[in-house]
């Protein structure tokens, strides 16, 4: 991490790189602060819109244009939308760089949104969304999402409804693109064999003139919990169980992460020996633990049979239990491995790391080292786990919820009722 330089530009435009001077290619983004959560409800679905919108023409290349100059010099350009930021990326060999220079601001700063291609991807997104729902295990946690934090824009779908994207028009798009990427928003990340000061001057030529600022502002997540349950003709009932987590810069955060690990982080973990392998209880079951700037999230899916789901939800429920008191230093210590190899893991590969220094500026207004994380990975002690594990149980409504034949899934009162005893 200490070949990381950052530079702001005069206007607020932040570049970032990290030098690798043994790496033939590099990996350059633009990554914008803002994402679904930034919409108001009338626009939910216009950042995933807008994301799609960017490779489909600008003043200066047809959408075709666009991925072909990348693809002739063998690179790869893509994009996605969160609900906290907006990212634009391409790897590229060393040579290229100022190709994909010159193909990110274009797409930023010249996209024309065209009529007709607008109107073809509104109907791919329609598309997108009815696959979404026809995903059991997906369109699940966009309920879970929007029961945990109900009537909020990080409540929302990131696609968007239907009825949203039908309504949206070019002037919206254009409005939106002006009034939310704004240059303090805006960040140039780089990974790879590159000279930062060539980079800088790539940018600066180009986007000095890009002096738009306003105050960042987004509502504030304000968790509630409940559930959502939906009747389907489906082979399997699908169930998220969770609680309110923690931000990215709360004092549980790490312990967060090793306790998610612990729990059904993997094949050793809690969730998968107990009731996969142990009680045959389902196929797939995992944990996460989700962190927003401001908020989180901890939970747990699991799929099975209805004749199944009547031992899976106590059983799952004993595991989370027990992790307020069964944690052992084996099992904190392989948590830690984990998670401390994902990271060294990730600095093999120039996407990764491109995108990890942008989210830490993002986030933390700073590059973060490997050192630093790994010494605070280090510094979680089972007591701090203990802490986390009981910390969420007591804050607050759980949130629940399930998709399938779900006839033999007891009440929501009886599974918070198992929950607080």
């Amino acid at each position: 991490m200490s070949n990381i330089e950052l530079t702001k530009l005069p206007n607020g435009i932040r570049i970032i790189s990290e030098k690798e001077k043994y790496f033939e290619t590099i990996s350059l983004g633009i990554w914008i602060d803002v994402g679904s959560r930034n919409e108001p409800k009338k626009l939910n679905g216009i950042s995933h819109l807008l994301e799609h919108m960017a490779f489909k023409g600008t003043k200066n290349r047809s959408s075709k244009e666009i991925v072909q100059e990348i693809e002739n010099v063998g690179g790869y350009l893509n994009a996605y939308t969160s609900r906290e930021n907006t990212a634009y990326y391409v790897k590229i060999l060393k040579k290229d760089l100022i190709l994909a220079v010159n193909i990110l601001i274009d797409i930023l700063t010249n996209s024309v949104f065209e009529e007709l291609e607008l109107e073809k991807e509104k109907d791919v997104i329609k598309q997108e969304i009815g696959q979404s729902k026809d995903t059991p295990d997906d369109i699940i946690f966009d309920y879970f999402q929007s029961v945990a934090f109900p009537n909020q824009p990080i409540g929302r779908s990131i696609l968007g409804t239907s009825e949203n994207i039908k309504n949206f028009t070019r002037g919206t798009l254009i409005d939106y693109l002006r009034s939310e990427y704004t240059s303090n928003r805006i960040i140039f990340s780089a990974s790879g064999n590159i000279n930062h000061d060539e980079l800088v001057s790539m940018i600066a030529n180009q986007m000095s003139d890009y002096a738009v600022y306003k105050s960042d502002s987004f509502d504030k997540a304000n968790y509630f919990g409940g559930e959502y349950r939906e009747i389907r003709d489906l082979e399997q009932v699908h169930i998220v169980l969770g609680m309110e987590g923690v931000s990215y810069n709360d004092d549980y955060y790490f312990s967060s992460q090793i306790y998610s690990s612990i729990l059904g982080g993997g094949m050793s973990s809690r969730l998968f020996q107990e009731i996969r392998e142990n009680k045959g209880l389902c196929y797939s079951v995992y944990s996460f633990a989700s962190s927003y700037i401001d908020s989180g999230l901890v939970g747990v899916y699991a799929g099975t049979s209805s004749n199944q789901i009547k031992d899976l939800i106590p059983s799952v429920i004993e595991e989370i239990h027990n992790m307020t008191n069964c944690v052992t230093d084996e099992a904190i210590d392989r948590a830690k491995a984990q998670l401390k190899a994902s990271i060294v893991m990730s600095q093999e590969n120039t996407s990764s790391r491109c995108e990890n220094i942008a989210r830490q500026l993002i986030i933390h207004d700073r590059p973060v080292t490997n050192s630093e994380i790994i010494s605070k990975i280090e510094s979680v002690d089972r007591q701090q786990v203990l802490n986390f594990a009981k910390h969420i149980l007591d804050n607050g409504l759980p949130v629940f919820s399930a998709i399938g034949p779900v006839s033999k899934v007891e009440k929501f009162e009886k599974i918070t009722e198992r929950l607080n005893n």
